[in-house]
C-alpha cells in the first residue's frame, strides 16, 4: 500500500471513533437530513468520470515550428490544444495495441 504523508498519525480517541463507526448498522445511521433522490435529480447527474482533472506538470518541450504555427494559429489556448490532442492520441493508442503511437520516424 502506498504510504500517505503529510498527515499526522489518528491518536486512539479518534481510531476508536472511526471503529464505532464501522461497526454501526446500517439502521443506526440517521440519514433524515439527506433527501431522497427523485428521477430529475439522477437525470441532472454529471459522472464522477467526467470531474476528473489530471494534474498538470510543467515541462519544457521542442516541436516543429510548423505544428507550433499551426497549434498558434488558433489563438488563445494552444497549449490546451496541444493536450487535447495528446490526450486523444493517447486514449486511441491504447485501445490499438501495447507498442505505443507510431513514429513518424523509421
Amino acid at each position: 500500500m502506498k504510504k500517505v504523508t503529510g498527515f499526522k498519525s489518528m491518536d486512539k480517541a479518534a481510531k476508536k471513533r472511526i471503529e464505532a463507526l464501522v461497526n454501526l448498522p446500517d439502521s443506526e445511521i440517521d440519514t433524515s437530513d439527506i433527501p431522497e433522490w427523485t428521477k430529475d435529480d439522477f437525470a441532472l447527474a454529471v459522472p464522477f468520470h467526467s470531474l476528473y482533472k489530471p494534474r498538470k506538470e510543467q515541462i519544457t518541450a521542442r516541436i516543429d515550428a510548423d505544428v507550433l504555427a499551426w497549434l498558434k494559429s488558433f489563438g488563445r489556448g494552444y497549449q490546451t490544444l496541444m493536450n487535447e490532442l495528446l490526450r486523444k492520441e493517447m486514449i486511441e493508442s491504447q485501445g490499438k495495441s501495447s507498442k505505443g503511437p507510431l513514429s513518424t520516424k523509421s
